[in-house]
């Protein structure tokens, strides 16, 4: 009975001894690798420099008056196409993105050719101050959700105009007020603008541009008008464009 019961204190022991031997091994184990990182790309911002072209149509209201016969011309907002480009930048605070934009866009066809209308000696004439390209400057101000972003904008900017010409239908004679010039005028507008990708935008924008008048005044050697002034008012054009930007980095 002694020898049995010493046989089994000897095996309790071993098996103590090999369970402790277990865990000790387990607690040497290296420790499993932690989690790897997740990087959360950074938010969008309309922070930085962009370029891009547009496309679209404008329409020109003009009236010419004279000083002698009351004569009164108006080309009734005759549409044309029109395409460019822009440049500029913005900077965002929270949600308000600020920004100066510079556009340039060429007009495709004559856009204030004036019809005609019956005047002395009951000949008819005609009259034009065509446009041919425009360019502004204009400081923006948005309002940004996330990708989207909507903006008003106000500056000025310069027109360039082909001569004033006036035309006697009639007795077939014309003539014009010596070259071309560049006419001057504010500008107001807005759109909004959509961040497709990181770094393209796509915009759709409306532009009312006011612009100053100027006068003709026609010289002797011309038939029936001879000292006659001509003076252009109520002269503004709209554009209508969409467009698209590629913004740099920043």
């Amino acid at each position: 009975m002694t020898l049995n019961r010493n046989c089994s204190l000897v095996a309790a022991g071993l098996l103590g001894l090999g369970m402790a031997s277990s865990a000790q091994a387990a607690d040497m184990r290296p420790a499993p690798p932690p989690p790897a990182p997740v990087y959360m790309p950074p938010p969008f911002t309309w922070t930085g420099f962009y370029i891009g072209g547009n496309l679209g149509g404008a329409w020109a209201n003009t009236t010419i008056t004279d000083s002698l016969f009351g004569l009164n011309f108006s080309n009734g907002n005759n549409g044309v196409f029109v395409g460019g480009g822009q440049v500029g930048f913005n900077y965002q605070v929270g949600n308000a993105v600020f920004g100066v934009e510079g556009d340039f866009d060429w007009a495709a066809n004559n856009n204030n050719s004036v019809t005609g209308i019956v005047g002395p000696l009951g000949h008819t004439f005609t009259a034009s101050a065509n446009d041919r390209w425009m360019a502004t400057v204009a400081g923006r101000l948005g309002y940004a959700f996330d990708r989207w972003l909507i903006y008003v904008k106000g500056g000025g900017g310069w027109v360039g105009a082909n001569s004033f010409t006036v035309t006697d239908v009639t007795a077939g004679a014309s003539v014009s007020a010596g070259s071309s010039n560049t006419i001057s005028g504010w500008l107001v507008g807005g759109g909004f603008e959509w961040a497709f990708v990181n770094n393209w935008t796509i915009r759709a924008e409306y532009d009312y541009f006011g612009l100053s008048g100027r006068s003709f005044t026609v010289p002797a050697t011309f038939p029936v008008l001879a000292g006659d002034t001509f003076t252009t008012g109520s002269n503004n054009i709209q554009m209508a464009t969409v467009g698209i930007n590629y913004k740099f980095g920043w």
